[in-house]
């Protein structure tokens, strides 16, 4: 029974469930740059280099194939994938910091506060008027 209380408490702790939903975005947002990898910019690039698609490059060495194309398609397809989410995390923490400057300012002083900062001064005044006395 302790095992399975340690478990639950590991399995529900914050990190653990923030873990699981980055990974399923994550697979989400690799999807979605593989597409824009494969179907956008790979036809672009094939267009500028004179209409060679990469993915069909390949060698034949003896009876071996080497598809090295789509080794780079890949690598391609990697670089991009790694920039857009450097690009998104930076995005995210620029708006985690500003967040974070906002809620280090102090809170203006209450009323009360200002009222008994002006008695206190006075105070301050009225004593070391006496003591020059």
């Amino acid at each position: 029974m302790n095992l399975l209380k340690e478990f639950k408490t590991f399995a529900l702790k914050g990190n653990v469930l923030d873990l699981a939903i980055g990974v399923i975005i994550g697979a989400a947002f690799g999807k979605i740059v593989s597409s824009l990898v494969s179907d956008i910019i790979m036809p672009v690039i094939g267009l500028l280099l004179g209409g060679v698609d990469l993915s069909g490059l390949k060698a034949t060495i003896g009876d071996a194939t080497l598809t090295y194309g789509v080794f780079l398609q890949t690598v391609v397809d990697f670089l991009i994938v790694s920039f857009s989410i450097f690009m998104f995390i930076r995005t995210l923490n620029r708006f985690k910091r500003k967040e974070e400057t906002k809620a280090e300012e102090p809170p203006a002083p209450s009323k009360e506060e200002v009222l008994l900062a002006e008695i206190r001064d006075l105070l301050k005044q009225q004593n070391q008027a006496s003591e020059k006395e």
